[in-house]
């Protein structure tokens, strides 16, 4: 069994095998990890090349990318995978019923200006932001939207690079090793995984996953804000204002890919308590939740994914 450690949000590799390789770069503003065994080693480089053209189709800061053209052009030719993005979000835009909206980028790229120039903006201004997804027009080639639109694939993008890299592998009969992009991990064989204190970065609890292909991510307030967590980046399109009710969620499936599960811990990340509990329990997966009031939740599917430690180093 290959063995992983993965902090979520903040990640660390912990190879016991000596069999296996592994390379990080930083793309979509996070560590990218790629661990493979040694005699697929020259498999984690064309790995980073298709993370690396996912961002150059998805990136809000890259001139050349699609959805920076997008955002000033607002009619432009459009590649597959921003053509397979937009029709992804549209997607959870609709199970969600627009919890998962990627018009948000009218706050978080124009408002708070998340990764550049970063600001407060005042409760005025972030209810003077349009978010409209039924806005936006997509056909295979081409994607039109409204001047007033701003779009940010950040609640997606890192999962649908990592189902990128993870469908080169299995192209390629690669069955073992680990794709992770921050939050977001694809474990191609069983691996350890753990999932951090939110209030303690020193502390995680510890799981090991009961599959192989089994796909992670984890949505947390407390990596990407402004000020304070009370100015994060998980917006609530509903409400125009950032979240306050969830510290992190952690969301596991062996049948979902980690840009559903990328996407659904967006949504759930900023829906009402009881809401998000209802539509994650009607979901193939299973979630540990950390309110910000430090409550503990998980599902009661959890075993049927991941098998804790004996001993979780997790205190509230």
């Amino acid at each position: 069994m290959f063995q992983w450690v993965v902090l979520i949000i903040s990640l660390s590799v912990s190879l016991t095998a000596q069999e296996y390789s592994s390379r990080s770069q930083v793309h979509m503003g996070t560590v990218v990890t790629i661990s493979l065994p040694a005699h697929h080693f020259d498999w984690i480089e064309a790995g980073f090349e298709r993370f690396k053209a996912v961002e150059n189709a998805l990136s809000s800061y890259r001139s050349s990318a699609d959805i920076y053209r997008l955002n000033r052009e607002h009619n432009i030719s459009i590649g597959s995978d921003t053509y397979n993005a937009l029709r992804l979000s549209e997607r959870y835009w609709v199970q969600t019923e627009g919890y998962f909206d990627i018009t948000v980028g009218a706050i978080t790229k124009k408002r708070y200006r998340f990764g550049a120039d970063e600001q407060i903006p005042t409760s005025a201004s972030l209810q003077s932001a349009t978010l409209n997804f039924g806005a936006v027009h997509i056909t295979p080639h081409r994607a039109v939207t409204p001047s007033d639109i701003t779009l940010d694939l950040g609640g997606m993008g890192k999962g649908f690079g990592v189902d990128a890299v993870a469908a080169l592998y299995r192209d390629h009969n690669i069955t073992s090793g680990v794709i992770a992009a921050g939050g977001d991990i694809r474990c191609l064989d069983q691996c350890d995984v753990a999932i951090q204190n939110p209030f303690d970065p020193t502390r995680t609890t510890r799981y090991r996953t009961r599959h192989r292909q089994s796909a992670i991510s984890t949505s947390g307030n407390y990596n990407r804000y402004v000020g304070t967590v009370a100015h994060n980046h998980l917006i609530d399109p509903k409400r125009k204002r950032a979240q306050q009710t969830f510290a992190s969620i952690t969301l596991v499936s062996t049948s979902l890919s980690n840009s559903d599960l990328d996407a659904y811990a967006t949504a759930a990340s900023v829906m009402p308590t009881e809401r998000a509990i209802r539509f994650l329990n009607n979901l193939d997966l299973a979630y540990v939740i950390i309110t910000t009031q430090k409550e503990h939740l998980q599902s009661a599917q959890l075993s049927t994914y991941l098998i804790p430690y004996p001993k979780g180093d997790y205190n509230e």
